[in-house]
């Protein structure tokens, strides 16, 4: 029986061959390799996978999906939401010190997933995401362009991170009505130390009201703090790159 896609997945199904072949190609799966596919769907991208690994485990939240991949005997099936998945405890089930995650992410629900990985990053070797190509514009943005927000701080103090492939919409079944493409994702490998929740409440404060001077946000805010050290809140918010950001953080972190 065909498959209808379901609006409330957030179903796009990769159809293009050429595509799949360049996604596969980009990824590199090597014999053996544990890796971890979110949103398998059709299984377009999950059979020349699994043929090069061996084995791989999905994880799929359509259960009529699930059903169907459950049938091929190389698949370890995940029935969940990937938000609730503790890919830590993946790992540790794997009996590996580190995955490798791929997937065609919902875009309706792609960042929230970028976080909760974000989360398990210490078990992560690498990531290759099908995302919108505006959110992969976001978090690979330079500073002082209209691009770089709390996303690009967030993932770029966390990961190295390339847009590889330009995906038009015609190479999905239905196509979507954005233009996609895939990100790399490679986990820095000395990050510095700071605590997520502080770097995430700063940076969300910095870009609440980005046409403003910082003074207006984040000045206050560290006034708030009794921040007592230097930092040139002059500036917009996407004028300050990654590292101002961290700094100010770790500062933050000692100080408390």
């Amino acid at each position: 029986m065909k498959h209808i896609p379901r609006k409330r997945f957030g179903q796009h199904f990769l159809s293009d061959g050429g595509i799949i072949e360049a996604i596969v190609g980009a990824i590199a799966p090597q014999p053996g390799q544990p890796m971890v596919e979110i949103g398998p769907g059709l299984a377009a991208l999950t059979q020349p996978l699994v043929e090069r690994l061996g084995r791989l485990t999905v994880i799929e939240l359509d259960r009529d999906l699930a059903l169907r991949l459950r049938l091929h005997g190389q698949l370890n099936v995940i029935e969940s939401d990937v938000l609730k998945v503790d890919f830590t405890q993946l790992a540790l089930t794997l009996q590996v010190p580190r995955i490798r995650v791929v997937g065609n992410l919902p875009y309706n629900i792609s960042t929230p997933i970028l976080f909760h990985l974000l989360e398990h990053v210490s078990v992560i070797e690498d990531q290759h995401f099908m995302l919108q190509k505006e959110v992969i514009d976001r978090m690979v943005a330079s500073p002082a362009t209209s691009d770089y927000g709390r996303l690009s701080v967030m993932l770029q103090w966390r990961y190295a991170m390339e847009n590889v492939l330009f995906v038009p919409p015609e190479s999905f079944d239905p196509p979507p009505r954005v233009d996609s493409a895939v990100v790399r994702m490679v986990p820095h490998d000395a990050p510095a130390a700071v605590r997520p929740a502080l770097l995430s409440e700063l940076v969300q404060v910095a870009f609440s009201q980005r046409r403003k001077l910082l003074r207006h946000t984040l000045g206050r805010w560290l006034e708030g703090r009794g921040f007592a050290g230097h930092f040139d809140t002059q500036r917009r918010a996407e004028e300050v790159p990654v590292h101002e950001y961290v700094a100010l953080a770790l500062t933050l972190d000692q100080k408390a």
